[in-house]
């Protein structure tokens, strides 16, 4: 698939583009249709004036790999993310990237869900400083109070086409997508760059390999917990461990040492339990010839001063026997 790849001089790629004027850049140009938006389950939002920046099908070294939803915090307050979409034209599938901005832009009629349906974005709304979040479109926790719920924007739309052009989209920018075109925009922030090299490098979002049916669909936030389409909650598998893997699978093997120990406790005690009841026998053999021999008001001090200093004699023969080699079978001898 690389050698069907035809490259742009002029063009600037989606990682890294400086995107501060109108016109429309243009990343790769492949000669491969990119693969069907997949249906996928939006994760929670982790942090209020976090906004969704919808998942999207990039193309690198191994052909196209999906790139998950992720929820971002915005570069800046009152900015909206416009996102990417291949466009099709004269034979060659071309990236258009994506950008912040005050209003929302053009993104090729792409239904990528979420609340980005194919034109505008229905999920949430800019209020005097704070993102306010559209309830009925986006996953949002219990604890969120900037909140409203607006189900009259909710799209039925089913076609799950990931690129416009002839054979894909057919969407052309209305006038206040035009004019949001002309704005300022900014590009990417640090964070989605991360996010997007991230899954260059996982096995499991290649085309090639999954069938158009990214291992991981979705994600809290960058670096943060991955989903599955169905929103499962997923483990590393060994080709896509992050820096986090290892800090998060060392505790799984502590639980055996922690049984273990819990068990040569228990053991311990249990051995203890026949010595302290003979310790006390002897205590109570002890006592009687005194309370024969005395008068009734030395019975209690002598049994009293044979109880001390037995004490010492029990801790002795308790110590003595934990401080016993165990032998095979887990016995002391």
């Amino acid at each position: 698939m690389k050698k069907l790849v035809t490259l742009s001089i002029v063009a600037l790629s989606f990682i890294g583009m400086q995107k501060t004027q109108a016109q429309v850049a243009v990343g790769v140009q492949i000669e491969v249709a990119p693969p069907e938006i997949p249906v996928y389950v939006q994760p929670e939002c982790p942090t209020e004036g976090y906004i969704w920046t919808p998942g999207y099908w990039a193309y690198g070294e191994y052909g196209y790999f999906w790139v998950p939803g992720v929820w971002i915090s915005p570069p800046t307050v009152g900015y909206l993310w416009t996102p990417g979409y291949w466009g099709f034209d004269n034979g060659i599938y071309a990236w258009n990237g994506g950008y912040w901005g005050e209003h929302m832009g053009f993104y090729g009629g792409v239904n990528y869900g979420c609340g980005y349906g194919g034109n505008g974005y229905y999920g949430g709304r800019w209020e005097g400083g704070s993102f306010r979040y559209n309830s009925a479109v986006c996953n949002v926790g219990p604890s969120f109070h900037n909140t409203y719920v607006d189900r009259t924007v909710i799209v039925n739309n089913n076609n799950h086409t990931s690129f416009n052009g002839h054979g894909g989209v057919s969407a052309a920018p209305n006038a206040s997508e035009q004019s949001a075109m002309k704005e300022h925009h900014t590009q990417p922030t640090s964070a989605q760059q991360t996010h997007e090299h991230g899954a260059s490098n996982s096995k499991g979002q290649r085309a090639s390999v999954n069938g158009g049916h990214p291992s991981v669909a979705a994600k809290s936030n960058v670096g943060g917990q991955r989903f599955n389409s169905a929103g499962h909650t997923m483990t590393a598998p060994a080709h896509t461990i992050n820096a986090n893997t290892h800090a998060t699978s060392t505790p799984q093997h502590t639980a055996p040492m922690q049984h273990q120990s819990q068990s040569v406790q228990q053991h311990q005690t249990q051995r203890a339990a026949p010595m302290q009841h003979q310790s006390q026998s002897m205590q109570q053999h002890q006592a009687q010839p005194a309370q024969q021999h005395q008068e009734p008001h030395q019975s209690q001090p002598m049994q009293q001063h044979q109880v001390q200093h037995a004490a010492p004699a029990q801790h002795q023969e308790m110590q003595q026997h934990q401080n016993a080699p165990v032998h095979e079978g887990g016995e002391r001898k």
